[in-house]
């Protein structure tokens, strides 16, 4: 069997910047191990598998190691293959998950705009283990559906912050959202996924779902300008609507070519 596959670059202008996603468009499903086995030779963050169906686009996502509910990065890198690659013909591209819902792309004056459900996160005690998660101390932290979010200082914490990967690989959880208010960007973050087989996330769109709210409540403002602190880089414009909340980027293509499976 023959497949197409892009290597995008989201969240970024640039090659070399932002987050990578692979993203192979499907006639059908293939069997989910079939689907593990790509992700994981492309050994990318997250590479995004998806098939039109009538008006919809159903889509999934995989890391090296494991599929999970939501990717920000890996839906931005879709519709971009969509407009620009596949000729797709409507500026709004009707995403679906099986896990998480309906989540609409709009192409918009040369960016994508990700609208996504908010995160459900509630306040919970700084117990050891989280404290001992990196060489920083946090002042507050928060449980969302599948992340936790660590609450820090200042920017600098952030940048300089060395994770413990053996803690958090142990969580119960995909993996933490650490964050602080920023210098010149409203907020920044980093996060850290190695339960999920990525030791460290460059732009994470889906961890926006719980830091655009919880930032939007701190600075009593719904649009705000973020920038996640990886190697890499990547900047997301978000903005706070209700249970919803819009993520705005842009991306570039790296590579196109065809596998063999």
């Amino acid at each position: 069997m023959k497949l197409k596959m892009y290597h995008v670059d989201a969240f970024t202008s640039e090659v070399f910047k932002g987050n990578p996603a692979g993203v192979c468009p499907l006639v059908e499903w293939l069997p989910d191990d079939a689907l593990q086995h790509i992700a994981a030779e492309n050994n990318l963050p997250e590479t995004a598998f998806y098939l039109i169906r009538d008006s919809k686009v159903e889509i999934r996502w995989f890391t090296p190691t494991v599929e999970v509910d939501l990717c920000g990065h890996a839906t931005l890198a879709a519709a971009f293959v969509l407009h620009h690659c596949e000729q797709y013909e409507h500026n709004i591209i009707e995403f679906y998950s099986p896990r998480s819902g309906a989540l609409p792309v709009t192409v918009q004056e040369g960016r994508l705009v990700l609208n996504f459900p908010t995160d459900q996160f509630t306040a919970i005690a700084l117990t050891e283990e989280l404290i001992s998660a990196t060489d920083k101390i946090p002042v507050a932290a928060y449980k969302g559906k599948t992340d936790y979010m660590l609450i820090f200082n200042n920017q600098e914490d952030i940048e300089t912050m060395r994770p413990n990967l053996s803690i958090i690989a142990g969580l119960d959880a995909r993996g933490i959202i650490v964050t602080a208010q920023g210098n010149t960007y409203d907020f920044v973050s980093r996060f850290f996924g190695p339960a999920s087989g990525i030791n460290e996330d460059p732009v994470t769109g889906s961890a926006h779902t719980t830091l655009t709210p919880y930032w939007a409540t701190q600075l009593d403002k719904t649009e705000l300008h973020a920038f996640q602190l990886s190697a890499r880089g990547g900047a997301v414009h978000c903005r706070l609507l209700g249970d919803r909340v819009e993520l705005a980027g842009n991306a570039v293509l790296y590579m196109k070519g065809e596998i063999y499976i």
